[in-house]
């Protein structure tokens, strides 16, 4: 019987700087960031169990049940994927603080009888999660949990449409150049809570002393976004 393509929605995601911190602290930043995911699936309406799964040691890769709408991937979930790994972060030690690079793309891809799934837009997908600007977002920003970025056919069918929870403008367009991949993607950071500054607030410049400024605007049903607008272009050699 002829293999007959499947097309899913696609997610990807990678701890940022787990190497060297140890078997035990590995444990824990992974079963940390599983219980993120699944929490944030159930949120988000898709089931977990239905979900075909590989691991990347350090994260793992999703591909949706066929038919999940692509706007679930990105929101709510990545809202709320994000908000769990802040609430971890808060009680976490520096071994075992959770950050990480997701990566969102949709294709045909072809499953297996035993659920192995293969195709090109696994190959996108890959190039995504460790490109140069995904790495870059978080070395810009430390104190946010996440950095999203997804492919240009993921953007024009969610992001661009300008879905309820969804703001085009919390998207920054970036030039993706890995290995034999060359594209355009978008980039986004997830809204985070800025440490509390250090210098007192003066009486006129906002509010308590020592509360936490938010660099970031909400949008609409319950999720705050981080604004960022213009294109980057980054690429990496070799």
């Amino acid at each position: 019987m002829e293999d007959v393509p499947e097309y899913r929605a696609l997610l990807a995601v990678d701890i940022a700087g787990s190497a060297g911190r140890g078997d035990v602290a590995l444990r824990q930043i992974r079963e940390a960031l599983g219980t993120a995911l699944r929490e944030a699936f159930a949120r988000s309406g898709i089931d977990w169990g239905a979900c075909l799964r590989h691991d990347l040691g350090d994260g793992v890769r999703v591909a949706a049940p066929a038919g999940t709408p692509k706007t679930r991937l990105l929101h709510p979930l990545v809202h709320e994927l994000t908000a769990r790994l802040r609430a971890h972060n808060r009680l976490a030690g520096p071994l075992t603080q959770v950050r990480v690079r997701i990566a969102l793309h949709a294709g045909d891809v072809y499953v297996g009888p035993d659920g192995t799934v293969v195709g090109r837009p696994l190959e996108v997908l890959a190039r995504l999660l460790d490109s140069v600007p995904a790495h870059a977002a978080l070395e810009r920003e430390p104190g946010a949990p996440a950095a999203l970025l997804v492919s240009r056919h993921f953007h024009e069918d969610t992001v661009h449409q300008g879905r309820p929870g969804i703001d085009p403008g919390a998207f920054r367009r970036v030039a993706v150049r890995e290995k034999e991949f060359s594209a355009d993607a978008w980039l986004h950071v997830p809204a985070y809570e800025a440490e509390p500054s250090q210098e007192p607030v003066r009486a006129g410049e906002g509010g308590a002393a020592g509360a936490p400024r938010m660099i970031n605007r909400a949008s609409g049903h319950g999720a705050v976004y981080a604004v960022q607008n213009g294109t980057m272009n980054v690429g990496r050699k070799g």
